[in-house]
């Protein structure tokens, strides 16, 4: 596979998280939201074939994601280009949990299962662009076994959920900021429970035929 010409790579997702570990593995990715109705989108998928599995759902989202900014970035690439489109969930015992949105949600997720140990599912999409047409889409599902801390007390709990930032990330932890002291250990790629898995990436970028230090545009010359 040869490499030298620059691959920009367009990420539709907000995700700080997403972002940041992108640009510590040399990326700096173009930020393309994409307006998915993910609730929808899932809803459509088990009207037709029955419950979702965690691995089936996240891939399912993390390609609407990425197809949903396919027109918008073909409009403005040029040469060859990425997009990304990612998801994630945490399932303990078989039960999905995404994002809790409230701070009592978030709170009874913690006394639940302070102790545990469950599973992150990260999903990955990438769609390849040459010269603004669709050239090859790939997907990926990352799997990593998080283990909460035993010790952490109420006023530790009522202290992280008031900080808010377990409202807004699947599972209602993380572990690159807040959340990190109270994960325990995690068994696998720890950027999959980031959200993003960069081993992941790298393995369908080069599915798609494209030379992953191509990506590397952070500082260069």
């Amino acid at each position: 596979m040869k490499g030298g010409c620059a691959v920009q790579l367009f990420l539709a997702s907000t995700s700080p998280a997403r972002l940041a570990t992108l640009r510590a593995a040399g990326i700096e990715p173009v930020v393309v939201p994409s307006e998915v109705d993910e609730d929808a989108v899932v809803a459509a998928a088990e009207a037709s074939g029955g419950a979702l599995s965690p691995a089936d759902m996240v891939l399912l989202l993390a390609r609407a994601k990425a197809e949903a900014v396919v027109n918008e970035v073909a409009a403005s690439a040029s040469g060859d280009a990425l997009i990304l489109g990612g998801d994630s969930a945490f399932v303990i015992d078989g039960e999905i949990f995404g994002k809790p949105h409230t701070a009592e949600r978030a709170s009874a997720r913690w006394h639940a299962h302070r102790g545990r140990t469950g599973q992150l599912f990260s999903g990955h999409w990438l769609i390849r662009l040459g010269n603004g047409n669709e050239v090859a889409q790939a997907g990926e599902v990352a799997v990593a076994d998080v283990t909460f801390v035993e010790d952490i007390t109420d006023d530790e709990i009522a202290a992280y959920v008031a900080s808010d930032e377990p409202l807004k990330v699947a599972g209602a932890f993380t572990i690159d900021s807040l959340g990190s002291a109270f994960i325990e250990t995690i068994s696998g790629d720890p950027s999959t429970v980031v959200g993003v898995s960069v081993p992941t990436v790298r393995r369908l970028t080069r599915e798609l035929g494209v030379f992953w230090p191509d990506l590397w545009n952070r500082n260069r010359a």
